[in-house]
């Protein structure tokens, strides 16, 4: 392997702006991930021709895949930047590594895209578990160990927004929550408290943008860097939503005297 790895960055100087590609070339460092690689190449924001140019703009910040932020589109897949070893890019491409924004969410500059839709999702679904105070209300419900195990993958969810990067039902022409929302749907229905207002995210999920709207091409369980069970959420959320609309249409029928 070469001494030194190339990085092709796709730049955009703001929503507007036309994206252009700007490539720099650093020394390979063992161990050296994307994000300290951008804070190299911030350090001496320099090309491969010699241009002085800005620093690259980027979002990070647990540098731990926890928190998600660091999303891009590395050699061609959606990732973290923060566990995005050097070493292993770049025997993928040739000894340059490609840096993109996410496709499927607006550009605010280079490499950072602004993931509102994400969380506006999450409010869409109620992604919450409602309390009536902060205060201390003592233990809360005890949870099986079988219920745990059900929970506790879809709890890794970070709103990364890799799985919305896969996802071909996530287009300008869609109005798709999201397999992220409907995974975070089906971990607060299966808490004891959040199984009380559960038939709310079911009536969000059956609305325009809901689990009808999503195509089953699977992508997004492949992309997860969390490997969050999330077409087993889609299809719970199916067959939960069938069963909601099934009990509504019955009970209608009883109300007006005709079941």
């Amino acid at each position: 392997m070469a001494d030194n790895v190339r990085f092709r960055v796709q730049r955009q100087d703001g929503r507007d702006a036309r994206a252009y590609t700007q490539t720099f070339e650093l020394p390979l460092v063992p161990q050296m991930n994307v994000i300290s690689a951008l804070q190299m190449i911030a350090a001496n924001p320099v090309t491969v021709d010699g241009q002085e140019t800005t620093p690259v703009s980027y979002d990070c910040n647990c540098l731990e895949e926890v928190c998600g932020a660091c999303s891009m589109v590395i050699n061609g897949r959606a990732r973290q930047a923060c566990t995005a070893l050097i070493q292993n890019l770049a025997s993928e491409n040739g000894n340059t590594i490609d840096l993109r924004p996410m496709s499927k969410f607006p550009v605010i500059r280079d490499l950072f895209v602004d993931r509102s839709r994400m969380f506006e999702a999450l409010k869409k679904v109620r992604a919450w578990i409602p309390v009536d105070t902060y205060g201390h209300l003592g233990s809360g419900p005890q949870i099986t160990p079988e219920t745990h195990d059900v929970r506790y993958p879809l709890s890794a969810c970070m709103t990364c927004g890799c799985c919305l990067e896969v996802c071909p039902q996530i287009n300008p022409a869609s109005d798709f929550v999201g397999p992220q929302a409907i995974g975070q749907a089906m971990l607060f229905n299966e808490h004891p408290t959040g199984a009380m207002t559960a038939e709310d995210r079911l009536e969000a999920l059956m609305g325009p943008g809901g689990i009808t709207d999503c195509g089953n091409a699977q992508n997004c369980v492949k992309a997860c860097p969390k490997e969050v069970p999330l077409t087993w959420a889609i299809g719970k959320a199916g067959r939960e939503t069938t069963k909601l609309a099934l009990k509504r249409f019955f009970t209608k029928k009883d109300k007006n005297g005709t079941g």
